[in-house]
This record gives structure tokens, sequence and C-alpha cells, in this order.
């Protein structure tokens, strides 16, 4: 570890992970990325699954989540294991969650428990659709609320009924909402010396999401519907095919339609009654896109890329995930960070999409196996020797 990462800004914050699936673990992440000291609470490993759960660590999507984490087993629905847990909360700035909201109050590790042994813990709370009201309790997946926020409905084109995001959308940004609410919470405890409930859910953060389409609806009393590739109230957008390719062009606003008017070599567009206005390119956006996709088909990806950049308009190529990577500026900001896997051998994980000028982030653990670290932590509250022994025999740990 290098000088700039052993000082990461969040150094000598513990955080004691609960998390399961996404939501949760995209919090702690950011947590653990920029220096966090996270202890992932685990169920103690049952032997007959021991190799099942050897390929799902393995897996790219968990070494992804929980690099830069510690990992404990801890038997919560024992006494030993629960006083356990206790213990280390006594000594946490932040307990992150995702369970069902009544879970956490059968185990015993709730908020107000916490509390009461640690008045500066930060406890963080993110589940489908909140901590309570009618649907508090219904089992919450990425799925299920894009359906519900109305997302399924906006994407995909027009006709073809509703389509998911190609990504787990409500979990990646209810992780982000959460770990933004923690480091807001950790903030104010910088002036107040108290800790609080963080609460987020899959529903407010992808609702908060849409913004603009929801805004449509709050403030104007539109129902935003599927647009496609198109932008739903900017034209032209959308995808367009070339002589070997693809690209993704915006032109926003009058100045830009003037502008892409004249690089298209298309000037009479300009005095086209149809097209006169933004109001006018919505109404008439099929016979606009046609003339426009003409124009495109005669040249080359590269070419309508560099011609439309330098005349100051956005246009971009339509990659795979593969190209997005292999690109320059992709490559420039190195957002793929590499690994050195002692079973994987040497990899990249997704970075961090925000850099701090005073520190060097990156992977520091790679994602750790069931109570790997077991024996370190329980020293950490004088646990050793015999008790620890007692503690495995048991299947407590």
């Amino acid at each position: 570890m290098s000088e700039q990462q052993a000082r990461l800004p969040l150094t000598g914050i513990r955080v004691l992970d609960l998390t399961r699936v996404r939501a949760g673990p995209t919090a702690v992440r950011v947590l653990a990325d920029w220096g966090a000291d996270v202890v992932k609470i685990e169920e103690p490993v049952d032997p007959e699954h021991e190799n099942e759960m050897g390929g799902m660590r393995l897996g790219p999507d968990y070494q992804n989540l929980h690099r830069n984490k510690r990992s404990i087993t801890l038997n919560l629905k024992s006494d030993q294991g629960r006083a356990l847990f206790l213990d280390l909360a006594a000594q946490a700035d932040v307990v992150v969650e995702n369970y069902r909201p009544d879970v956490k109050d059968r185990l015993g590790i709730d908020y107000d428990t916490l509390r009461a042994r640690n008045p500066r813990l930060i406890y963080a709370s993110i589940s489908g659709f909140g901590q309570d009201g009618p649907y508090a309790r219904r089992p919450g997946y990425d799925q299920i609320i894009q359906g519900m926020t109305g997302m399924m409905s906006i994407t995909g084109l027009p006709g073809h009924g509703p389509v998911r995001a190609g990504i787990a959308i409500a979990d990646t940004t209810a992780g982000v909402f959460g770990a933004v609410g923690i480091l807001t919470a950790l903030y104010e405890r910088e002036k107040t010396g108290q800790g609080q409930w963080v609460r987020t859910s899959l529903l407010e953060s992808l609702l908060a999401t849409m913004d603009f389409q929801c805004a449509r609806y709050l403030v104007a009393g539109e129902i935003p519907v599927q647009a496609g590739n198109d932008h739903p109230t900017i034209i032209p957008t959308g995808v367009f095919d070339t002589q070997d390719g693809q690209v993704n062009i915006c032109v926003s606003g009058t100045v830009m339609w003037k502008r892409f008017c004249h690089a298209m070599g298309r000037e009479r567009w300009l005095d086209d009654p149809r097209f006169a206005t933004n109001k006018n390119r919505s109404a008439n956006r099929r016979e606009l896109n046609d003339e426009i996709a003409a124009v495109f088909a005669t040249q080359t990806n590269e070419h309508w890329i560099e011609h439309l950049n330098a005349s100051g308009l956005a246009c971009g190529a339509v990659n795979n995930v593969k190209q997005a990577f292999d690109d320059a500026q992709v490559r420039h900001l190195g957002i793929a960070w590499p690994v050195a896997h002692e079973k994987l051998g040497d990899i990249h994980l997704v970075g961090q999409p925000f850099s701090l000028g005073n520190h060097e982030v990156g992977v520091r653990r790679v994602a750790p196996m069931p109570g790997q670290d077991n024996e370190a932590i329980l020293a950490e509250i004088g646990i050793q020797g015999d008790t620890l022994q007692q503690l495995r025999s048991e299947h407590v740990i």
C-alpha cells in the first residue's frame, strides 16, 4: 500500500457491513474504496456448500462489489453471536444493512438497540420500499422497482411494450444515495457528536434518478412515454447508421440546430417550416430522422465523429462494453482498476467514478473469503485463544 493509500479520506472509519445482493454492497464499496475499514459480517460457512460459495466468490460481480473489505463469520441468531456483534458495533462508526425492515428487529440489532451502546453510530438501512408504509415488508428487487416507478414505461422503442434497463439501476442508485446519506451523517457528527439513522430505498432512489421525467409529470402534468433512442423533448437526437457502424448525436437548442444543418450540408432544413422550432421538429421527428439518416449513410463513423465534434456538436460511437473500455478516453481516465489476484491472475475491476487530487485510490484487498479475518477482528475486541476455539466449535463463528 502506498503512503497516499494509507491516508485515504475515510481512514479510521470502521464500518460493519451486513449487506447482501447489490444495493447495500454498492454503498459500502464507496466507503471501503476511500479508506474505511469495512468488516463484512457473514453467516458461518456450511461445509456442504463451501465449494459453491468459493465459486461465487471468484465471480466478476462478487469481486467487483466486495473488494477492500475484511470478513468475519457470525451467527447473529445465537446469543453469543449477537453479543459479539454488539461489542463490535460499540466500537464502530457505521453499520449498513439491507434486510427487510422487520429482520433487524427480530435479530435485536436495530438502530435503537445499537444506539444505546454507541450514540455516535451512523446506522444506514437500504430497503426495497422504505422502513414503513403499506409495502414495507414486501421483497423489493430491482426489476420490480423498475416497473413500479414507471422506468420501464419510458424505456425501449415506442409500441414495443415496457423494457427494463440493461443494468440494475435501482440497486445501484440506492447504493450511491445510501453512501451519500452516510457521508452526510458522518459530516454532521463532526459538529454534533451524535450519530443517526440513515434510510433510503430502491423505490425512492429510482424515482429520484428518473429526475426530469418525473418532474415533467409533477410540474406540468405530462406523463412521459417511450421515445426509443430519441430524446423525449430534444430533437434531433438518437442513433444513426453510417457506412461502417452507428453514431449517436444530440443537437440541443436553436444554436446547435443551425450549426448541425451547416455541418451536415443541409442548410435547406433551416428554411423548412416542419423543422423551424424544436416543437415542430418533435412533431415531425420521423421525417427529420429519415433525412438525417440518408446523410449519415454516406460516410464512416470516424468521419462523422471527427467532423461533428470539430463543428462543436456532440457525436459519439455506439460501443459494446469491450469497445468502451478500449476507448482512448476511458483508458486515460483509468476507471478500470488493475488487480493482481492470487487465483484469478491479473484482472481489472470497475473503479470509483470520481477522483480527489490529494489521494491515490485503488484495490488494496481483493474480495475476502468467508471468515478469513475472524482471528484478527475478534482479537480487536479481546477474543483470543480458548475462547476463539470455543466459538468455532459451537458454530458461533
